[in-house]
């Protein structure tokens, strides 16, 4: 057609071709070897072409088309959008896009695609560590071949001014994992966390998995979140950062408007976030806010994107942060971000955060951390914990054990000078520690905490001795510092499961003997 245009006109039909090539193409991570989203949803297929033109989208299987699609491009944006039917999990696949304009057509293909469930990890340095940079590295980059549906893709690492349609650039195009890719250096693709969290997916699910890595070390919330989200958290306008932990972009928006907001006509089945450190001691007060309106920000997005294909309320998983032995962060930083992290809850799912899972990670303090302590490198751990969540939280798995033991009430016993702690689950006390539980004491006006040693323990309850207070207890707080225990060695556990209690902090209201006080109050 194009050669029959030429015998015709052929300087007029070369400046059309040259158009309708040029303008059209998909968006920039619509690529060979992706993964696309599974029923229930549609998975979203758009891109960019000529104002006006029309353009099919076929989704083909060997020689048999499954389903066509037929769509035009707005005038106003350049742009072009499919919902394909939903389909289940499967592949490989041949997408195919065609655009038509005045009898010319012009096609582009993508191979190699499959339908699985497509998760979203992003963060600071934590999620941005390479399978080359943890524990037993040389095994689990050799260890790829029966992971081959499992699907990667790495953003590059860009900032803007203003919200972004599509990626500026891409690291790592949609791939099959290698040990090349997996292991490529230091904090440059692919992100340990995301594509260990997606091969427990896999060998769970047994269907293809797409894992999308957008994250950028040592960057505060800020810089991830948009403008409504910080506004609507009364976040003061950009200052200077003068903090040894924010080493990365810190301008307001810059990561979420080029990082994030770009993928979010994607459909998804949910996103991971491993970050906070960077807010240790920068609007580290207003994180149990800007978290959770992050999260809500992010999945009104993404379901508006997709065309309401991404669930309004999607799985969304967390890192609850590790430790770190720097003298650079106050010790309050940490324990108040870890809390912060959970809305002030000290568990999720929780009001504020609605179909949230989380990786308590406190016990996974890495000493000799050759990228310094605030770098662990076992985020084996990290992801198994995690992956749990996820197979509660949002594939609905019944009777699994996916968060550690929280009390359930606290009861004051003055007279007897102490405090008794009945627990939701089972605990196992690893070992005693008459330091890891502390007491707020209180009299003349001024409190001081202290620490409150256990006692007696049942399988569901603990006791903790509070004769040293000779004024009043007011609070309770457990694992309230930047390292609260050695590796795997915090005091309380999930006996079958191996989860550590998570830190929390409580107000006890009422100093009548015997009072029950509820540990999230």
């Amino acid at each position: 057609l194009f050669f029959s245009l030429l015998t015709f006109d052929e300087e007029h039909a070369e400046i059309i071709w040259m158009d309708v090539c040029i303008g059209f193409r998909f968006a920039s991570y619509i690529n060979n070897d992706m993964v696309l989203q599974k029923e229930p949803a549609g998975a979203v297929i758009w891109g960019f072409g000529t104002p006006g033109a029309t353009v099919t989208v076929t989704l083909r299987q060997g020689q048999e088309t499954i389903m066509k699609k037929v769509t035009s491009v707005k005038a106003h944006s350049d742009t072009w959008m499919v919902v394909l039917d939903p389909m289940k999990p499967g592949g490989p696949f041949e997408v195919m896009a065609q655009q038509t304009l005045e009898k010319i057509n012009f096609t582009l293909r993508v191979h190699d695609v499959l339908f699985g469930d497509v998760w979203l990890c992003s963060g600071q340095s934590n999620m941005q560590m390479t399978v080359l940079q943890i524990f037993n590295a040389t095994r689990e980059l050799s260890n790829t071949a029966a992971y081959q549906s499992v699907r990667i893709l790495s953003v590059s690492p860009t900032q803007a001014e203003q919200e972004l349609e599509d990626l500026v650039a891409v690291d790592l195009q949609w791939s099959k994992p290698t040990s090349e890719n997996l292991g490529h250096g230091y904090f440059k693709y692919m992100s340990a966390v995301c594509w260990l969290f997606g091969r427990h997916l896999y060998d769970t699910l047994q269907y293809p998995i797409g894992l999308i890595a957008s994250s950028w070390g040592g960057t505060p919330i800020e810089a991830w979140s948009s403008g409504r989200s910080l506004k609507a958290c009364g976040v003061p306008k950009q200052g200077s950062v003068p903090y040894d932990s924010v080493t990365g972009p810190s301008k307001h928006s810059v990561l979420w408007n080029a990082m994030i907001h770009p993928l979010c006509n994607m459909t998804l089945k949910g996103v991971v976030w491993y970050q906070g450190e960077s807010n240790i001691n920068y609007n580290t007060d207003l994180y149990n806010c800007t978290f959770p309106a992050l999260i809500e920000d992010w999945r009104e997005t993404f379901h508006r994107g997709s065309q309401g294909q991404t669930e309004r309320f999607f799985p969304f998983g967390l890192v609850q942060l590790s430790s770190d032995l720097s003298k650079k962060s106050s010790d309050d930083g940490f324990p108040q971000i870890r809390w912060h992290q959970t809305a002030d809850f000290g568990y999720v799912p929780n009001p504020k955060m609605p179909n949230t899972f989380m990786a308590v990670a406190m016990d996974l303090c890495d000493r000799d951390s050759p990228f310094g302590s605030i770098h662990p490198r076992d985020k084996q751990t990290v992801a198994y914990r995690l992956h749990l969540g996820a197979r509660a939280l949002a594939y609905g798995e019944k009777n699994l054990t996916f968060e550690g033991p929280l009390p359930e009430k606290i009861e004051l016993l003055a007279h007897k000078g102490l405090l008794n702690l009945t627990y939701y689950q089972q605990i196992q006390v690893q070992k005693k520690d008459n330091k890891i539980f502390e007491i707020s004491c209180c009299s003349d006006r001024r409190c001081k905490w202290l620490p409150a040693s256990m006692s007696t323990v049942s399988t569901q309850s603990l006791t903790l001795a509070i004769d040293s207070c000779r004024g009043t207890v007011v609070a309770l707080r457990y694992a309230w510092t930047t390292w609260p225990c050695e590796y795997k060695q915090c005091p309380l556990y999930h006996p079958s499961s191996a989860l550590p209690a998570p830190p929390f902090i409580a107000f006890i209201t009422d100093q009548d003997p015997g009072h029950q006080s509820n540990v999230a109050k």
